[in-house]
C-alpha cells in the first residue's frame, strides 16, 4: 500500500511539475485521472515493489541526493566543455572498474545511473559489485569515483557508510590487472 501512494504521489508531483496547470480543475482532473489510471495498470502487473517506486529511500535523502547530483552533472558539463573547446582536444579515453559497494541491487544501479548522467563518462556494464565505466578524460582514480559518488549513493540507500569489500555479501575481488586503468583507443 505505502509503495502504491508513494508511486501516485510521485506521479502526480511529477505531472503538475512538468504540466504547470496549477489553476484549471479540469486539467488537474485529467492529470488525476492519468496518474490513478498508471498506478491500476502497475498495481495490476504486479511491479508495485520497493524498486519500482523506492518509497523507503525518504524524500529527504532523494532532495539532498538529487540537488548533489545536479552540481556534479552541472561541474562535468563545464569540464567537457573545456576538453571539446580546447585546440587539441586532451581526449584520454580510457575504461575502469569502479567496485560498487551499495547495500542492494537498487543502490548499484542508482550508482551506475549517476556516473552516466554526468558528462563524459558512461557506465558501459554492471555486474555483480562493480561498474565498468568508459570515460573521454577519465582523472578520477576508482577510489574517487566509488568514494565520492558511491558513499552518498550508500547515504541515500540505507542513510549509513557503504559495505567495505570485506563484507561477507560477496564483495568484488580485483586482480591487479582488473584495477589498471586500460586505454580502449
Amino acid at each position: 500500500m505505502k509503495y502504491g501512494l508513494a508511486l501516485f504521489g510521485a506521479l502526480l508531483a511529477n505531472w503538475l511539475l512538468w504540466s504547470g496547470h496549477f489553476n484549471n480543475p479540469f486539467l488537474i482532473g485529467l492529470g488525476v485521472g492519468s496518474c490513478a489510471l498508471c498506478l491500476w495498470l502497475t498495481t495490476r502487473m504486479q511491479i508495485v515493489d520497493e524498486e519500482g517506486a523506492p518509497a523507503h529511500l525518504g524524500v529527504v535523502r532523494v532532495v539532498l541526493y538529487a540537488l548533489w547530483l545536479v552540481k556534479e552533472i552541472v561541474r562535468a558539463n563545464v569540464v567537457a566543455a573545456k576538453i571539446i573547446l580546447a585546440p587539441k582536444m586532451p581526449l584520454r579515453r580510457n575504461l575502469i572498474r569502479v567496485p560498487a559497494n551499495q547495500a542492494s541491487e537498487l543502490g548499484r544501479v542508482i550508482f551506475a545511473n549517476s556516473i552516466t548522467l554526468t558528462p563524459g563518462t558512461v557506465s558501459v556494464r554492471l555486474q555483480d559489485n562493480e561498474v565498468l565505466v568508459h570515460g573521454l578524460a577519465l582523472l578520477e582514480t576508482k577510489e574517487q569515483i566509488s568514494g565520492g559518488m558511491g558513499e552518498r549513493v550508500c547515504r541515500l540507500e540505507c542513510g549509513s557508510k557503504c559495505a567495505t569489500e570485506s563484507d561477507d555479501r560477496g564483495g568484488a575481488s580485483q586482480s591487479p590487472q582488473d584495477s589498471e586503468t586500460r586505454d580502449a583507443t
